[in-house]
């Protein structure tokens, strides 16, 4: 955190320059609500106009009570209600700017979050690779409410104090050129001060924001991985340090509170000094009679409103700086490369796969190499087996087959085509997995299956949980197909989840179907029915089998034997367990032995 603290001060200057850009790029979403953002504009203005008369007004209240009658209002009375007009129509005007500003905001910020989120579930796997789900979950929260707050509150008062102080200024300029001038002398002080101050509380605003976004990285983790929390009894550890995420937050924040303290009361010494300074040299005009009571206090109320603005800026200016950051931090998403988009083609594959002279280096991990010319084919309703030691690259080979990552050197080719020639979601839509680690949503037993197909019939998934094995323990709960199975599936058993995902798969009707250790963490009965299921769904497909457990692999057509990111051997089961000193024979002996 405070390395990358470091690397956002470096890069101060250029945000100087380029963060206000980057702030108005988010404000493409407003385009589409351009009319109704033009009407609070146009409600924005009115209403500070509207209410910047009322100083004057007031003054000529007092001016025609002491007998003035220079003004087109000859009594109290007539001005009287004029200025409660004037708070009626600049009411409707403050409702009508709310209630725009609100629908533009409310919107554009929805079709914000959904565009950050389309284009997250549309990046390669490799952007995954380096950040963390609570970071990401961040831009879409933290990062997208602090822009909210700008388009909602920040932009506006920014625009109406602006306006105050553009029309407020020549107004008093014209009305009381002496006392104007006169005031207008200790605007350069709060000026510098501003920026003196700004400079501290945006540099810490910004570590408060990064610190704050760690703490939610723990949070997010730990009610990730509560199994392991609870399996180590880290419970104390987790807490202590998300405390001490917390305490930097608060130390940070109590730093910077010092600096925005002091500036408050700055300002505060330097308006209300001012104003005692003006009041003091107002009252010696009066004294001389170059100045009459209305328009003194007409004058005193238009300072009111301007030094109002004065300090609303430090705080609107730091609320910018925040968001200039959250909109770097979004746009940093928004600008990254994405996969290719959906398609409507209906792509059925016959499932002959081959590996060309594939090596391959993961982005993330370019110092190794993971795959060093790999090359094997596999024809059409084959089954193939990976096997081999821990990290020897089986896991990576299926990944460039789901074109999870590009090619370092080599090619891929299903169907005699090269797969990065075919449109990505048709090519994917052709391959399905089991994994061993099966990742279920917290909908129904239905939405989980239909999550292989989004418009399968009652009977299509019906049909796939009772090929698959599944129908059996659905039927057994009360609630059956409607059965909520909780957070990642926590309310099912291993057996039961591996059985929903082989629906799941079942109801894609892929060409090429990958199981990756599918059967390596379930108890014998469990293995025999996902086995039985499995067993069901290969039949006709091309099968990619990545294993452990030898015995599960006997009847695939060839197995590979993976060592080193290379192709060791390769053959049937047959032939390899009586290769003598084999890697596979070896392998198989010493699972004999632990058996």
């Amino acid at each position: 955190m405070a390395k990358r603290f470091k690397e956002e001060e470096g890069e101060k200057k250029k945000l100087d320059k380029e963060g206000i850009r980057k702030l108005l790029g988010i404000f493409r979403f407003v385009l589409p609500y351009r009319k109704t953002f033009a009407l609070g504009l146009v409600a924005l203005g009115l209403s500070s106009g509207i209410i910047l008369s009322f100083p004057y007004l007031a003054g000529k209240l007092l001016d025609v009570a002491q007998g003035n009658r220079d003004f087109v209002l000859t009594s109290i009375n007539q001005i009287a209600l004029a200025l409660i007009g004037l708070l009626v129509i600049q009411s409707v005007f403050s409702f009508l700017r709310v209630y725009t500003f609100t629908i533009v905001s409310e919107r554009s910020l929805s079709d914000l979050r959904q565009a950050v989120y389309s284009k997250l579930v549309w990046l390669p796997m490799s952007f995954f690779d380096s950040r963390r789900v609570g970071e990401l979950m961040s831009r879409i929260t933290s990062d997208v409410g602090t822009l909210q707050d700008t388009v909602t509150f920040t932009l506006a008062e920014l625009l109406r104090q602006v306006l105050i102080l553009l029309v407020g200024i020549p107004l008093i300029l014209i009305l009381t050129p002496k006392l104007a001038i006169f005031m207008l002398l200790t605007f350069p002080v709060l000026v510098l001060s501003a920026l003196f101050f700004g400079k501290f509380i945006r540099k810490l605003s910004k570590k408060t924001q990064d610190q704050l976004a760690n703490a939610n990285v723990i949070v997010e983790e730990t009610l990730q991985s509560m199994v392991v929390v609870k399996s180590f009894t880290n419970e104390l550890f987790e807490a202590l340090r998300y405390k001490k995420a917390l305490s930097d937050v608060v130390k940070t924040a109590i730093h910077a509170s010092k600096y925005r303290g002091l500036f408050i009361s700055f300002t505060i010494l330097a308006l209300f000094g001012g104003f005692v300074a003006v009041a003091w040299y107002g009252a010696s005009l009066l004294q001389s009679n170059e100045l009459k009571v209305g328009e003194l206090f007409s004058f005193i109320l238009y300072t009111s409103f301007i030094g109002g603005s004065i300090a609303g800026l430090g705080d609107i200016i730091g609320s910018l700086q925040r968001s200039v950051g959250a909109s770097e931090r979004v746009l940093e998403i928004l600008d990254q490369s994405d996969e290719a988009i959906a398609s409507e083609s209906k792509l059925k594959l016959k499932g002959k796969v081959a590996f060309k002279d594939v090596s391959f280096t993961y982005p993330t991990r370019s110092d190794f190499q993971v795959l060093k010319s790999i090359s094997l084919q596999i024809n059409p309703g084959e089954k193939i087996a990976l096997v081999g030691p821990s990290g020897a690259g089986k896991s990576t080979i299926v990944q460039l087959l789901m074109r999870f990552y590009p090619l370092s050197t080599g090619s891929i080719e299903v169907d005699d085509q090269i797969i990065s020639d075919y449109n990505l979601t048709d090519y994917r839509s052709n391959i399905g997995i089991v994994p061993q680690e099966v990742i279920l949503f917290g909908g129904t037993i239905r939405e989980n299956i239909a999550y292989g197909k989004a418009n399968a019939t009652a009977e299509e998934i019906e049909a796939a949980a009772r090929k698959a094995n599944a129908w059996e323990f659905i039927e057994s709960f009360p609630e059956k197909m409607e059965t909520l199975v909780g957070d990642r599936g926590v309310k099912l058993s291993g057996g039961q989840k591996q059985r929903v995902a082989i629906a799941r798969a079942i109801l894609k009707d892929p060409s090429i179907l990958i199981l990756d250790e599918a059967t390596s963490s379930l108890d014998a009965q469990s293995e025999s029915l996902v086995q039985e299921a499995l067993e069901k769904l290969m039949e006709n497909r091309t099968t990619i089998v990545i294993a452990h457990r030898l015995s599960t692999i006997r009847s695939v057509d060839t197995i590979f034997v993976i060592k080193d990111g290379q192709i060791a051997e390769s053959g049937s089961h047959l032939e390899l367990s009586q290769r003598d000193n084999g890697i596979y024979r070896n392998l198989l002996e010493l699972q004999l032995e632990k058996n």
